[in-house]
């Protein structure tokens, strides 16, 4: 935070992480965290719309957009909870994750069962 009272950017990409972890360990139920396959992220971009305020009531969404091949695209926002059904997009985030193959070192393709599961 700074002497504005503004949330760093470099915290709000802390807060994209934390709802990256949260959406795969639920969406993918731990597949991605064992055995050779992992996922892992390859390209961030973020826009910073609005100010995020340290009293903000800050929460992240996170959702698969898109699913190629070998990877997907996450979409993340940060908004104010309390400016519920008309909250202003703060911070708006996409990450390129890619399935990995970590005793291998490369890219796999996106298995069938995780896209089944990304997609809903």
């Amino acid at each position: 935070m700074d002497c504005f009272q503004h949330i760093n950017n470099v915290c709000q990409q802390m807060y994209f992480d934390v709802g990256k972890s949260e959406f795969l360990a639920a969406t993918l139920q731990g597949d991605a965290k064992v055995d050779r396959m992992r996922v892992v992220t390859v390209a961030t971009n973020t826009s910073y719309l609005a100010q995020v305020r340290f009293d903000d009531d800050t929460i992240v969404t996170t959702e698969c957009e898109s699913i190629g091949n070998k990877s997907f695209t996450l979409l993340q926002r940060i908004y104010d909870r309390r400016e519920g059904d008309n909250a202003t997009i703060k911070t708006e985030s996409r990450s390129v994750m890619v399935a990995f193959d970590f005793e291998a070192q490369e890219s796999v393709a996106v298995p069938d069962e995780w896209r089944e599961r990304l997609s809903k």
